[in-house]
């Protein structure tokens, strides 16, 4: 299971509030693991260099087509800034015909707190898919 282990592109200060995103992704075939990873290294590239960006980790599980992202941003508007400028943004409309599913979910922590522990991310987004699935759920009804 390759990870990209997490990384400071800006230090944080001290006793400040971080806004963090956690994502999962299932791509919706395994011939497009490939073209997921390599973009997802453009993305990576871009992160790391983002205003804003107190830090980032990605975890690619190729064989089981899951690839899943964890980032801490200065605040929302920085995550937001990231996402709408190049190559983020490109990458995420040229991929979204191959996406099976995608779960996202955001939380604020304090700086000290970072970096923020897969173990928790992962946590909170098995929390949030089963929120969007219940979501789902009561709207089919």
């Amino acid at each position: 299971m390759p990870t990209l282990p997490w990384t400071t592109p800006n230090t944080p200060p001290a006793h400040s509030t971080a806004f963090v995103m956690a994502s999962r992704f299932e791509v919706r075939s395994p011939k497009d693991v490939p073209r997921f990873f390599l973009r997802s290294l453009a993305a990576w590239r871009q992160v790391r260099t983002a205003p804003g960006a107190y830090g980032a980790s990605l975890i690619a599980q190729p064989f089981k087509a899951v690839f899943y992202t964890l980032s801490a941003w200065e605040d929302r508007d920085a995550l937001y800034a990231y996402a709408r400028t190049e190559p983020h943004r490109g990458i995420m409309t040229s991929l979204r015909s191959t996406m099976r599913t995608s779960t996202f979910t955001f939380w604020e922590v304090d700086t000290s707190g970072l970096p923020i522990t897969w173990d928790d991310a992962r946590r909170r987004l098995t929390d949030q898919a089963r929120t969007d699935a219940a979501g789902g759920d009561r709207e089919r009804q």
